[in-house]
């Protein structure tokens, strides 16, 4: 089956602050800031949505295809990616822009000040599905807004089994926006917070989307997931970690446990708790993709927890 993990692609620059950003605050100027911090560290990781998912199927021994947009600065990133096993033949570089950028500066009190910038994410509506042979299932992960509702319609329409996975987007799209998004999904996917947004934006309950999808997946971060089908709930818990970390990256980690589940046609709940182990190793590991593991060592955390893993040898 071809996986396609379509998402942001980005670089995150992370730096850390000696001080207190709170103490150089002048409250008698606040109408006129000027600021510049110096910073003692900054750490730049390859990073992203799709980037991510991509990288724990491929863990996995899947060979999944990275699909979005780049920028000129792009090169060195692919070729780390291939090197990890992703086939990035559908991912385009923009010549005249850089790939998308997170530049975050963290103090002392984990105070941030932070700034994206979209660069290249800002063309992903000019790919496409209809010039892809044969694309198996496909997720759609946090992107520019216009992509996500783009490539959700055109896998509706094209009969593409499909993820909706709109993260931090959703404070950002609208109601109608994320209903779309929604219609005709495989699964919805997405944080307890950020349902509650989807909620509220839209009007629907649990039983209304599992009206237009197949099934609902919340995830709760340390309490583990929710899985809704067929007018039931079935709790998964989340695999307690040797040491935790960084957490970038782990709701990613996750998304490729899951999508390596289905894609094998496990049910919702194996393929969740695939998801919980991958997203554990990310949780006790800097960044969304410096963590690694043979399948055998996957396999052993997995019994573990949840006892034998046994995935089909196909898609039901």
């Amino acid at each position: 089956m071809k996986l396609i993990v379509t998402g942001s692609i980005a670089y995150d620059y992370l730096m850390s602050f000696p001080g207190k950003f709170t103490e150089h605050f002048l409250a008698e100027h606040m109408q006129r800031v000027s600021l510049s911090f110096l910073v003692d560290s900054m750490d730049k990781r390859r990073g992203g949505c799709a980037p991510n998912i991509a990288y724990t199927l491929a863990l996995l021994g899947e060979r999944p295809y990275l699909m979005g947009t780049a920028g000129q600065d792009f090169g060195e990133y692919r070729e780390w990616l291939r090197a990890a096993g992703i086939d990035t033949s559908l991912v385009v570089q923009v010549p005249d822009k850089f790939t998308a950028s997170f530049f975050c500066s963290t103090d002392t009190d984990n105070n941030q000040i932070a700034s994206f910038y979209t660069g290249a994410m800002a063309n992903a509506a000019e790919l496409s599905f209809r010039t892809i042979a044969e694309p198996g299932l496909v997720i759609i992960s946090p992107n520019d807004p216009a992509a996500m509702i783009q490539y959700a319609e055109e896998c509706r329409t094209l009969h593409i089994p499909h993820i909706f996975d709109p993260g931090q987007q959703c404070a950002r799209m609208s109601g109608p926006e994320l209903r779309d998004g929604i219609v005709g999904a495989r699964l919805l996917i997405c944080n307890d917070y950020e349902f509650e947004l989807i909620r509220q934006k839209t009007g629907m309950s649990e039983g209304a989307v599992l009206e237009v999808t197949e099934a609902l997946i919340v995830t709760r971060g340390e309490d583990g997931c929710s899985i809704y089908r067929d007018g039931r709930r079935c709790d998964v818990q989340a695999v307690a970690p040797h040491r935790i970390i960084d957490p970038t990256g782990v709701g990613d980690a996750f998304r490729g446990g899951l999508m390596k589940g289905l894609a094998r046609g496990a049910t919702y709940q194996v393929a969740a708790q695939v998801g919980s182990v991958a997203a554990t190793y990310a949780l006790e590991h800097l960044g969304g993709q410096s963590h690694a593991y043979t399948i055998e060592e996957f396999k052993s955390r997995y019994e573990q927890h949840f006892g034998p893993l046994v995935l089909p040898k196909g898609p039901t």
